[in-house]
């Protein structure tokens, strides 16, 4: 057994959905959450700023001892992990790999599309594990569901966001995918509207994969905590607005410390 927490981080709010699935998973687990809310979104920056920024968003969970961190971000999964992973002596999980399994899985005609930030599609990791699996896929940059989301526009109808999709998935539309990768962990949140843009697709969630693999990771290796469970939230933005838009994520009231992630 290992009582140490679990960390996960992102850029803003979406690897909240990482935790929503850790705490349906693994009860037990005590968590350490940070969203980096002030350097939010990660997807229009350059690939070593997204390196320097996931570095310091480690050290940070690591100053409160974790055992293992999940990059709860799919810029961050894209660009920066494989890069930065030896660095560090814990293991680190991303958001890729298994949500790229699962969509090899679940696609009926092998055609699989990518939505994610600028740097996640620029960086073709997604579409170059997909086209090992014997997969057609093609990468569409959604830059604005970032912001949609943190805003607060995820209402199914809500017609800025039904217009976004509608412009932003027209090539997935006429390419014919089955199976959509959700390559930003914000996605989910408005999965509802990109499902009635591309009606009859299965959408694959990299949260609820990423938290599906680290429990079993946890598991095989004996890295369970039998302690209860608990999450502690930390910014590195206003705490307020976090609290505002975490209950979309979580169904549920947090409170949030600021951090000056700079120091780490």
């Amino acid at each position: 057994m290992d009582s140490r927490p679990i960390g996960v981080f992102d850029s803003g709010l979406g690897g909240l959905g990482v935790v929503r699935e850790l705490k349906k998973l693994l009860p037990n687990e005590k968590i350490i959450y940070f969203g980096d809310t002030g350097r939010v979104p990660y997807g229009t920056r350059s690939p070593d700023t997204i390196k320097k920024y996931a570095r310091q968003d480690v050290r940070f969970l690591l100053s409160h001892g974790v055992k293992t961190v999940i990059a709860a971000c799919g810029t961050v999964s894209s660009v920066a992990l494989d890069d930065i992973k030896d660095e560090f002596t814990l293991p680190l999980f991303g958001v890729v790999n298994d949500a790229a399994d699962c969509s090899l899985h679940a696609t009926k005609n092998g055609k699989i599309a990518v939505i994610g930030t600028e740097a996640t599609i620029s960086s073709g990791v997604f579409e170059k594990k997909l086209k090992i699996g014997g997969a057609d896929s093609i990468g569409v940059a959604c830059p604005l569901f970032v912001s949609l989301v943190e805003c607060g526009f995820i209402d199914e109808n809500d017609p800025c966001t039904m217009a976004a999709c509608k412009k932003y998935l027209a090539p997935i539309k006429s390419f014919g995918a089955d199976t959509p990768i959700l390559g930003c962990t914000h996605f989910p949140i408005i999965s509802k509207t990109i499902s009635k843009v591309l009606p009859g697709v299965v959408t694959i969630d990299p949260s609820k994969e990423a938290a599906r693999s680290l429990a079993a990771t946890l598991s095989a290796g004996g890295m369970l905590s039998s302690a209860s469970g608990s999450v502690e939230y930390y910014v590195s933005d206003e705490p307020r607005r976090f609290k505002d838009l975490a209950q979309i994520f979580l169904g549920e009231e947090v409170t949030a410390e600021k951090i000056e992630i700079e120091k780490y």
